[in-house]
């Protein structure tokens, strides 16, 4: 779209996790380094463990490429599934396509491979990504594996990598022995404005850029740092926006005036609200504005529908639902009182 005009070979701001455009700065690398750490020391369990779109499946697929030619790896991201359906994943990551549907024996598959890596002095890894979203059955199927080992060490090391809600199920009762394996829980931080920039920068001659000028100004990238709240996958989401604005007006630099623009066009508060307004109910209009319900929605509900067609309460704010509410209740007794006199009835 833009490569040829900023003068790159590729897209820098991509969605997918390409551990060429990993930037360690001092949190991703410590991380990167506690992970290293704790897998050449044969810890077992580790817990890799931060907010949406703060790289966590980037680092781990360069610590997958560290690991290449010294483990045997594997990478699990399903994780909506029982443990039947777990192991069936894990087997499918390590190669060992089979159509055996039963537990015990997938176990016994499994185990037979790590004691044949073993053999060989190769390390054993699973990643599993996304691991909040495991049942807390299944994330005990993942703490049996660990027991495969020798008096000396663990034939198999677990990284679960997942969102904060990740430390809240293992901070839970049932899963105490769990969590008292877990040797070692990394997180990730927001990024600085310093390092937001260093980000960019990273990025930009990853996929070529050599430009004069930096192709985000100062007091853009602060901007972008502060929208983005540190979070990696929202800065690039911001710069990718940015200079495809920049591109549209033919400018060389992205200044605050196009991020405002794009901060404008992302949004999404704006039709979050504007939708939460039409479909504000009459009862919750009413609760904020402080006006009591005098009338039981059920009966409205059977009012002559031709009396009210004209007076939808979709759309309406708070004020709007009152004056709605004041004019159904007068429909309310025009027909109460005509079913109290009988001369009013229609005739049958």
């Amino acid at each position: 779209m833009f490569q040829s005009f900023f003068g790159l070979r590729e897209q820098p701001f991509g969605v997918t996790p390409d551990p060429r455009y990993l930037y360690l700065g001092p949190g991703h690398r410590e991380a990167l380094a506690s992970l290293i750490y704790g897998l050449e020391a044969n810890r077992g369990f580790l817990a890799l463990i931060a907010k949406p779109g703060m790289g966590k499946t980037t680092l781990l697929f360069h610590l997958l490429e560290r690991f290449h030619d010294t483990a045997r790896t594997a990478f699990v991201f399903q994780t909506q599934c029982n443990s039947r359906e777990f192991m069936r994943f894990l087997l499918s990551e390590l190669g060992l396509e089979s159509q055996e549907t039963d537990f015990v024996r997938m176990h016994e598959q499994f185990n037979r491979c790590l004691v044949q890596e073993a053999r060989a002095g190769r390390k054993f890894l699973i990643v599993v990504d996304e691991a909040q979203n495991l049942d807390a059955s299944v994330l005990e199927t993942v703490r049996l594996l660990s027991d495969f080992e020798t008096p000396k060490s663990k034939l198999v090391q677990i990284i679960l990598a997942g969102q904060p809600q990740l430390a809240d199920k293992l901070a839970s009762p049932e899963l105490s022995q769990l969590r008292q394996r877990v040797s070692s829980v990394i997180g990730l931080h927001p990024l600085s404005v310093s390092e937001t920039g260093m980000f960019i920068e990273h990025r930009l001659k990853v996929a070529g850029y050599t430009g004069a000028l930096p192709l985000f100004k100062a007091d853009a990238t602060a901007l972008i740092c502060e929208l983005s709240e540190g979070t990696p996958r929202e800065i690039n989401n911001y710069c990718f926006n940015s200079m495809s604005l920049a591109f549209a007006m033919k400018k060389r630099q992205v200044d605050t005036a196009m991020v405002h623009e794009v901060a404008s066009d992302l949004d999404i508060q704006r039709l979050v609200t504007q939708r939460g307004r039409k479909g504000t109910s009459m009862r919750t209009a009413m609760a904020t504005s402080g006006v009591e319900d005098p009338v039981n929605f059920a009966t409205l509900r059977n009012l002559d529908p031709a009396a009210v067609e004209e007076s939808s309460p979709d759309g309406l704010s708070p004020a709007e639902a009152v004056k709605y509410l004041r004019s159904v209740t007068r429909l309310l007794k025009s027909w109460e009182s005509s079913i109290n006199d009988p001369s009013s009835r229609r005739p049958m």
